[in-house]
């Protein structure tokens, strides 16, 4: 029986490969993969061969943002049965013996592994396959009500929860999201599902502006720079990991607020507005994936009250992985991009 998955070799080079069939540890149940999001990670491996300091070296299965179903349980009896659909969380927190890490903060720890990152080496090999095996205690069961396509934005919810948690209790502020990408647009979802009495998000294209507006905020073209100088927002999300972003972000800030660096920014020395940042007594505070918020974000997602309709705007057969690459790359003509494996 083949197992085709989508494979990164090289930068430009991306291919179906049959990986053969997945062979479960003890403590790993086999998943029948239904959907995966292709996230900015991905098409960083497909173009440049390389995720910031992640640098291709063998081939990747790419691919973190993931649900499925149970096909065979693990050996061990831990995990859920077969039948089960699932979302995962793809993180293995590790710490190195030396480096200093908070571990109620699993997100934090130094040597963690990712699915589909080629952070160490071997790679640690992704989920855009048909059958995959994981640990079981990455699987979380979904709620009655929870579609499979619906979860497989449980791993970018939790992103863009965590980082509106690392602003406090949004609720009854003024939240701006700088960038309406996939993560920007969730952003924006969780600051309402807070509770936050506004919410603006700005961004270059229409398409997203128009999928924050029909989530209930304000939209405001991210060229807009008296607007959004404007806003003196009390929380502002950064998604747009650009430098740009990141002076836009500080400007839209009120005195005293809080600046959220959501958005990765190149590595090494970036330019930024820092007087103001000084002068206006700004926080800023990173945001770094996620930990323990999985859970509260399947649950959300379950109920109806994080609204993710229409995020999703393209669901493309696995088979034409490089399309759907090239379409989730134009931020103009999509948001979020998903790879069905199941034949949906």
């Amino acid at each position: 029986m083949t197992n085709l998955a989508v494979v990164a070799h090289a930068a430009d080079d991306l291919r179906i490969d049959d990986i053969g069939e997945p062979i479960p540890d003890a403590d790993e149940a086999v998943v029948a993969v239904a959907y995966g999001g292709v996230c900015g990670s991905d098409l960083h491996y497909w173009r440049h061969g390389a995720a910031g300091a992640s640098i291709l070296r063998e081939p990747l299965v790419l691919g973190h943002e993931l649900s499925g179903t149970v096909v065979r349980a693990a050996a061990d009896g831990s995990g859920p049965a077969v039948g089960t659909p699932v979302a995962v969380h793809p993180l293995t927190p590790r710490g190195d013996g030396v480096t200093p890490w908070p571990e109620e903060r699993p997100n934090l720890a130094p040597v963690s592994t990712y699915l589909g990152s080629a952070m160490h080496l071997p790679h640690t090999q992704g989920g855009f396959a048909e059958r995959v095996a994981l640990p079981t205690r990455m699987l979380f069961p979904l709620p009655a009500g929870l579609d499979l396509r619906t979860a497989v934005l449980a791993e970018p919810a939790a992103v863009a929860w965590h980082a509106v948690g690392q602003a406090g209790d949004v609720a009854g502020r003024c939240v701006a999201v700088i960038g309406s990408g996939p993560i920007g647009l969730l952003a924006v979802a969780v600051a309402l599902h807070h509770g936050a009495a506004e919410v603006i998000a700005t961004d270059l294209h229409e398409l997203p502006r128009s999928l924050a507006e029909a989530r209930g905020a304000r939209a405001l073209d991210a060229r807009d720079e008296a607007a959004i100088a404007e806003l003196h927002a009390d929380v502002v999300i950064e998604s747009s990991g650009t430098v740009p972003g990141l002076a836009s972000a500080i400007a839209a800030a009120r005195r005293g607020g809080t600046v959220v660096l959501l958005g990765l920014q190149a590595a090494g020395g970036v330019t930024a507005p820092l007087a103001t940042a000084i002068t206006r007594e700004l926080t800023l505070t990173g945001s770094f994936r996620f930990g323990g918020e999985f859970v509260d974000v399947v649950q959300a997602l379950a109920d109806g009250s994080l609204d993710v309709d229409g995020i999703v705007t393209h669901v493309v057969p696995a088979g034409d992985a490089v399309t759907a690459f090239a379409t989730a790359a134009d931020s103009s003509a999509s948001s979020k991009v998903v790879l069905a494996f199941d034949g949906r």
